[in-house]
């Protein structure tokens, strides 16, 4: 792995010297980030070693390198999933990727299914902690240069940037729920009864992405955050369709772009 981690960003270094603070992964979507970036470059995934190609629709496959709130940024425009194939190697190949081109801090973005009965359709939710019942990104062969072995995840998500977040939507009058995030394989939506349960276990919301990423990211010492839109409640009796999460997920963009560029012009 470090052999292709090097050979990715040395070709991503090649094209284009640039010095992130901070990268940015959207989720099913939300990937219009991009409109409120002045654009520098961009990488189509399948261009870079080492990349698989995103095959989710609501994911675009690009690296975007640019500035917002005048912080150097790079927007991973769309994500891997474990439930595309892949190993949870490839899944999180990228996060060591932004980790090599210098970002301290790192802004995730997903789709979930409310879990919380206060939770409705549109609700934007940051993520204070987590449950991961996916395969953990960290097992196999152990790399010395990526972090420690057996890293601390007692606090996954940073307190500094979520209360940052919890300021900056009160300013901008912006509803903000707190919550667990349930991390699932997918790609099937849940069952009633797997509802039930993953809300008796703790969580107030459900997805298939944002854990590994966030595990790889805390190993490496990269300071995480990460939002969910509610994009169907607990309580609705009728089913869920992933062009349904597109469509509700697009509604609430212009609510996570306030915030995030107001959370990079807060960093240091």
């Amino acid at each position: 792995m470090l052999e292709r981690i090097k050979k990715s960003t040395g070709f991503i270094n090649n094209q284009f010297n640039f010095n992130p603070v901070a990268g940015i992964i959207t989720g099913s979507g939300i990937g219009s980030l991009v409109g409120g970036m002045d654009v520098l470059y961009a990488l189509d995934y399948k261009d870079i070693p080492g990349f698989p190609e995103s095959t989710v629709e609501g994911h675009e496959g690009r690296m975007v390198f640019g500035q917002m709130s005048s912080k150097n940024i790079v927007l991973l425009q769309g994500r891997y999933h474990y439930y595309e194939g892949l190993t949870m190697e490839q899944v999180t190949f990228p996060v060591r990727i932004l980790k090599q081109l210098g970002i301290r801090y790192l802004i995730l973005t997903n789709s979930s299914g409310g879990l919380n009965p206060d939770f409705v359709p549109g609700d934007l939710m940051i993520h204070t902690d987590h449950i991961n019942l996916m395969p953990n990104p960290l097992i196999g062969i152990h790399h010395a240069e990526l972090g420690e072995r057996f890293p601390d995840m007692s606090q996954p998500y940073d307190d500094f940037l979520n209360r940052s977040l919890i300021q900056l939507a009160d300013n901008e009058g912006i509803t903000i729920k707190k919550g667990c995030y349930v991390g699932v394989t997918g790609p099937t939506y849940e069952t009633r009864a797997e509802y039930n349960y993953y809300r008796l276990i703790g969580g107030d919301t459900v997805g298939m992405s944002t854990i590994p990423e966030v595990i790889v990211a805390n190993q490496m010492g990269i300071r995480c955050v990460a939002i969910s839109i509610i994009t169907n409640s607990a309580k609705e009796k009728k089913s869920t369709g992933h062009k349904q999460v597109l469509a509700i997920a697009e509604k609430a963009e212009p609510y996570f772009n306030k915030l995030i560029s107001g959370l990079l012009n807060m960093l240091d």
